[in-house]
């Protein structure tokens, strides 16, 4: 299957149009759309399936609990499918089916494991600052962002653990935060606020034959092999902003084989 990756456009502030790449069947958008969610609606009359994960910045001053079905109301006013910690089954032209596993996957701020764990959670507290969420009426602090995401993180390795029993061929998985350390932004290094942005999922990664992700404002495209011989292809087509430079080498037109 052919897949148009696009994710961090930013629409609220960013100048983009989006156009639909020739020989692609399915798009994948992964995150940090438009933070004001109007920018959803340059995606109607796609002419392939759309499947959407949120990121972060779609709950920008909100709260989740509400957020969530009024998200989804709204992607599906424009035939988008919101995925979050849902999987679903697509053929692609060849016949192969596929099962694509979705969720934002919060950070659980254990990238660097439970001894950086700490100094993690005081620098997500500024991100957390900045977003202004909350969830059920309470502020949506690191906290709280540890606990959604080890729920995802539950969910994530019940589901990619699932035998297909003949209903799929593989699994893609689809979240907006990083799933290893080795999709870090070489900008800034193994700082505590990595951990904010990557999560440490590297022994799901097995599980899936390809993993996309966006969230840090680069593109990353690299394999990871297995102790079974089997390969995880990771790609994050992040866009970034234009503003800080970050939209140098990003290619809108790039298709990834599933």
């Amino acid at each position: 299957m052919k897949i148009q990756l696009l994710s961090d456009l930013h629409l609220e502030s960013e100048d983009f149009d989006p156009e639909p790449q020739a020989g692609a069947e399915l798009l994948v958008l992964a995150g940090d759309i438009d933070s004001s969610w109007q920018g959803y609606e340059r995606f109607a009359g796609w002419p392939v399936p759309v499947l959407v994960v949120a990121g972060n910045h779609e709950f920008d001053g909100r709260d989740l609990s509400q957020a969530w079905p009024a998200l989804r109301q709204h992607c599906g006013r424009f035939g988008l499918t919101l995925l979050e910690r849902e999987s679903l089954v697509l053929s692609a032209r060849d016949g192969a089916r596929l099962r694509f596993v979705g969720s934002v996957r919060w950070c659980d701020f254990d990238a660097f494991g439970p001894a950086g764990r700490e100094r993690a959670l005081r620098a997500g507290a500024y991100f957390q600052r900045v977003m202004a969420a909350r969830r059920d009426g309470a502020p949506f602090d690191a906290a709280a962002v540890r606990s959604e995401a080890l729920a995802c993180r539950a969910w994530l390795a019940a589901t990619l653990a699932e035998p297909s029993q003949g209903r799929w061929e593989r699994s893609v998985a689809i979240t907006h935060f990083a799933p290893s350390l080795r999709s870090a932004d070489p900008r800034y290094g193994p700082l505590p606020s990595t951990a904010s942005f990557c999560n440490a999922d590297d022994d799901l990664l097995p599980q899936a034959s390809l993993w996309l992700h966006g969230h840090l404002h680069c593109r990353k495209d690299y394999s990871v092999e297995h102790a079974d011989g089997s390969r995880t292809r990771v790609m994050s087509q992040a866009r970034g902003l234009h503003s800080k430079g970050e939209t140098t080498g990003f290619d809108p037109r790039l298709l990834i084989d599933a």
